[in-house]
């Protein structure tokens, strides 16, 4: 396949070799989405796969949108999906009353740029369940937290209380891992 419209085609009339060829060409970011989803390896293999089996058993791109873009809205929400059969986007709701504030974003988001990307993955990745979907969607797919209440079928409040929670482990984080290397 030369060009990704004969790609796109191809995976339209049930081509293996352009189906091949679009998982080659996006799987490893699509799984580096649902890592960042799942927090979780085999979890985010379990998701991409069946993301992948969605897209090629119904492949209904229709060019409004990048194909990278339309992958991408699929495999968040294959893996919201996979959180809520779980039980586990509401895991942790707290009132914001009950978090301790972020003591300087400033500094924490200076630090931050600091480490490595892997390591940021990897704070992202521990955040519970619930702070890092709100997480991902608020930063990474940068949806409103109505719209977020409304996927997740949480409240409005719920998605602002877990976005500050999920700021807040972060900023620890990086404060506690920063300090650490320092010594």
């Amino acid at each position: 396949m030369e060009t990704e419209a004969k790609m796109i085609e191809g995976c339209r009339s049930g081509s293996n070799s352009a189906r091949k060829q679009l998982y080659t060409l996006y799987s490893k970011r699509m799984l580096a989405i649902c890592f960042r989803y799942t927090g979780n390896e085999d979890a985010a293999h379990d998701v991409l796969h069946d993301g992948f089996v969605k897209i090629f058993t119904r492949f209904n791109y229709r060019g409004e949108c990048s194909l990278n873009t339309w992958l991408t809205r699929i495999m968040v929400n294959q893996a919201i999906d996979y959180l809520r059969q779980r039980q586990r986007i509401n895991e942790l709701m707290v009132d914001e009353e009950q978090l301790p504030d972020i003591a300087d974003e400033a500094e924490s988001a200076e630090q931050g740029r600091q480490l490595s990307e892997e390591q940021l993955r990897t704070f992202v990745a521990e955040l519970p369940d619930g702070c890092r979907t709100v997480f991902n969607l608020y930063v990474f797919e940068q949806k409103p937290h109505k719209e977020i209440a409304e996927l997740l079928g949480i409240k409005e409040h719920s998605s602002t209380s877990q976005l500050h929670r999920a700021k807040c482990l972060l900023s620890k984080k990086i404060k506690d891992y920063t300090s650490y290397e320092e010594k």
